[in-house]
């Protein structure tokens, strides 16, 4: 294989999650006893790289890793162990769900977000009309996000990530949003920003299709561990006749 410039390096990762078993707040009041916790391991020892340019995709059944793994790659996360190199490559993720500051508005959560995406102020402020004119939320941009449908806020953490364009996108099942204008609007930016030949993406996914048309490679994590890893057909085939 030819050598090619890495973007992101994923070595021998561990994440673990406490769970505290449930229990009767009336017992534990009178017994005051601490609750117990169980030890979760999300992420077992997965090592991994991908090469700039590269689109890679990552199936497995739910509560199998994948979106734990998204979320360290960017930065949302802190591993146990192991470690995450992205060689100086920016990163964002488009996940509903990882959210705004609901008491801030939808133009103050475009700085905010921006900022935490690693870029300055300024760069902000000058996609700023960009960001707002994509999003189409109109007089809603300047009220706060606590106010919005779940719709808008959809619209607004898209269009975020679309226009504020960084060298890693890292895509947890949402390649469409919205209403059906605005989920044609969305595909057609995010096949534009996929076929980048310069920019790095990893989608999680059930859509085998999507997997399919998108994709260069794939990983299948297992109980959070990597059960194989390749090329998106034969990883494709080997899954799905392992879901059947």
């Amino acid at each position: 294989m030819e050598d090619r410039e890495i973007a992101i390096d994923v070595k021998d990762l561990r994440i673990s999650y406490r769970c505290l078993k449930a229990f009767s707040i009336r017992r534990s009041l009178l017994h005051l006893k601490k609750s117990k916790t169980e030890i979760y391991e999300a992420v077992r020892g997965v090592s991994f790289q991908v090469p700039k340019g590269e689109i890679l995709g990552m199936v497995g059944k739910n509560g199998s890793g994948k979106s734990t793994m998204l979320r360290a790659i960017a930065g949302i996360f802190s591993p146990d162990s192991g470690e995450i190199d992205l060689h100086g490559n920016t990163v964002s993720l488009l996940s509903i769900g990882v959210g705004f500051q609901k008491g801030l508005t939808g133009r103050e959560n475009i700085l905010l977000s921006g900022m935490l995406l690693g870029f300055s102020q300024e760069q902000v402020r000058e996609k700023m009309d960009e960001i707002i004119a994509f999003a189409g939320l109109g007089k809603f941009i300047d009220m706060p996000v606590k106010t919005y449908s779940s719709g808008m806020h959809s619209k607004l953490a898209f269009s975020i990530t679309a226009v504020l364009e960084s060298d890693i996108m890292l895509i947890d099942e949402v390649l469409s949003v919205g209403d059906a204008r605005f989920k044609k609007k969305s595909s057609r930016k995010m096949r534009q920003l996929i076929s980048d030949k310069d920019r790095t993406v990893v989608i999680v996914s059930h859509n085998s299709e999507t997997l399919r048309k998108l994709c260069t490679s794939l990983i299948w994590l297992h109980d959070g561990e990597i059960r194989m890893m390749g090329e998106t057909k034969e990883v494709l085939k080997a899954y799905e006749e392992f879901m059947s």
